[in-house]
């Protein structure tokens, strides 16, 4: 294997033990996609992959791998990636840096004092699901029917079911047929499974993500999810358009405390996933 170092941050942490572990792996130019699925395989976790960009006016590229195939976005090993070369004094001193990824051109906000990282999304899309859907959610979910409020397929850069569900102590509960978990995915045409409820504060929602095919069963954080949620809220009138701001804690059933932010802004057609990270020691491979 190409000699490279890898960092692990938990990202988007709040509390202890908390946050979306993401391997990093730096200076990943030499390694074949092969060799970077087989690392992630290994870590068992939703890996980035640091490179040099394709057009030099960009200042890196990202590669985002689950154990199971590569991905074209993940919000939170881009914040991670961003978080370890902040640290490391590798990253350029600019007010926006521009980021290639299999998904297109990502935008990223890193202040120099050591603050929280915040990358762009597209504008999302939200399409309502059919009622006929909820028999379908609830089994997979193994809840009532009942349980269930409206559901939607939200979009930034990667399609995510959100589900509204009556309760957070509901969204806690929850004991999903893993088994059913993709099939379904795969007739909903999208990534992942990402249940809500609202929580006691403004702008506050707890959430859970059941990914498709990812090769675990559950995300501590999804920040690309918590992106398409916050887009899909704001379209339905639920949360302000112009720089609303929606919290939105994951990891919890985990025993991972998780908390992202994501700032949409319908009239620039962007919204921004923000968060913070906790750092391990580097790896040398």
């Amino acid at each position: 294997m190409t000699k490279t170092t890898m960092y692990l941050p938990s990202v988007f942490a709040s509390g202890p033990n908390g946050g979306n572990p993401a391997p990093i792996w730096l200076d990943a130019d030499g390694l074949t996609p092969a060799l970077m699925l087989a690392t992630t395989k290994e870590q068992g976790y939703e890996s980035g992959f640091v490179l040099k960009p394709k057009d030099p006016a960009n200042h890196l590229r990202l590669r985002f791998f689950v154990p199971e195939h590569e991905m074209s976005m993940c919000g939170h090993a881009t914040i991670g990636a961003l978080w370890v070369l902040r640290a490391l004094g590798r990253l350029p001193v600019t007010e926006v840096l521009r980021i290639e990824t299999p998904s297109g051109l990502v935008h990223a906000r890193v202040p120099a004092d050591g603050g929280p990282i915040a990358i762009s999304q597209p504008w999302g899309c939200r399409d309502v699901l059919a009622p006929d859907h909820k028999a379908d959610l609830a089994e997979v979910l193994n809840v009532a029917p009942g349980q269930i409020g409206e559901a939607a397929n939200a979009r930034t850069s990667r399609v995510k079911t959100v589900i509204r569900l009556e309760s957070e102590k509901l969204l806690q509960a929850l004991k999903p047929r893993w088994d059913t978990v993709s099939q379904l995915c795969e007739k909903l045409e999208t990534t992942g499974l990402y249940p809500f409820a609202w929580g006691q504060d403004p702008w506050l929602v707890h959430a859970r993500q059941f990914p498709r095919n990812s090769g675990y069963p559950e995300d501590a954080a999804t920040g690309i999810a918590a992106a398409a949620l916050a887009c899909a809220l704001a379209l339905a009138g639920e949360l302000p358009r112009s720089h609303g701001v929606l919290r939105v804690r994951q990891g919890e059933a985990m025993g991972r405390p998780s908390e992202i932010e994501v700032e949409v802004d319908a009239a620039a057609g962007t919204c921004w996933i923000r968060g913070i990270c906790t750092l391990e020691p580097e790896v040398t491979a």
